[in-house]
């Protein structure tokens, strides 16, 4: 009886072992890897957000990640500048549409849309939570490649110590922190915590050796300071 209690514990630590783990970069990223892409395109983010200027910070932030994964991100600012020089700054109008005419035009492979469904500011001012989805989606076939719902809290605070006079100049230090552009910070960092386990591209020097890597799930919860 002891023997099977023992088992059955034991099986319970090695599933919870497993699933804390996440999966693999080819399971998480099979039609990627398929697909094998170089060009990137990045869209203007869809903004469901209280946060207006939200969809700015994504758009400036997205492109540093993706390059350092090995793809060649078309650069932002002259995207940006085509699109809505041609009334294409809407992604809503684009990412559930036709989308070879980006590749003809960029030379892209994909094509990356974001849709920011939260950013919120807790009470006192330190802690920022934000929801994004991230959907890649092929500019030949039109098929998501990829897509991953990222829920991310990220940590703002200021310490200064010094007991209760260090812990109030902490909360109004924080306040102003996450009050001011650190919201371009934050926005960096989700995207790189979101992001950080995209197959290595062309110009990384383990593409094609990193489908056995550890990644994580389609929905992810992350806390980042």
């Amino acid at each position: 009886m002891k023997r099977t209690s023992l088992f059955v514990i034991a099986l319970a630590l090695s599933l919870f072992a497993f699933a804390s783990c996440g999966t693999t970069k080819s399971a998480a990223f099979a039609k990627m890897y398929e697909e094998d892409p170089l060009v990137m395109l990045i869209m203007p983010p869809i903004n469901n957000s209280t946060n207006v200027d939200a969809k700015d910070y994504f758009y400036t932030t997205l492109n540093v990640p993706l390059a350092e994964s090995g793809y060649y991100v078309l650069p932002p600012a002259a995207t940006l500048s085509f699109l809505q020089r041609n009334s294409a700054y809407d992604s809503e109008q684009f990412i559930d549409g036709d989308l070879k005419k980006f590749g003809t035009l960029f030379g892209a492979d994909v094509a990356i849309f974001t849709v920011i469904k939260k950013w919120e500011k807790s009470v006192i001012g330190s802690k920022v939570k934000i929801q994004v989805e991230y959907i890649f989606k092929s500019t030949k076939t039109n098929e998501i490649l990829f897509d991953r719902d990222a829920t991310i809290s990220c940590d703002t605070s200021v310490n200064v110590g010094g007991g209760l006079v260090g812990l109030l100049a902490s909360a109004a230090l924080s306040a102003v922190n996450t009050a001011a552009t650190e919201y371009v910070t934050v926005a960096v960092k989700c995207n790189n915590n979101a992001l950080s386990d995209v197959p290595a591209g062309k110009y990384h020097p383990r593409h094609g050796l990193d489908n056995a890597d550890s990644a994580m799930y389609k929905e992810v919860n992350l806390s980042v300071k």
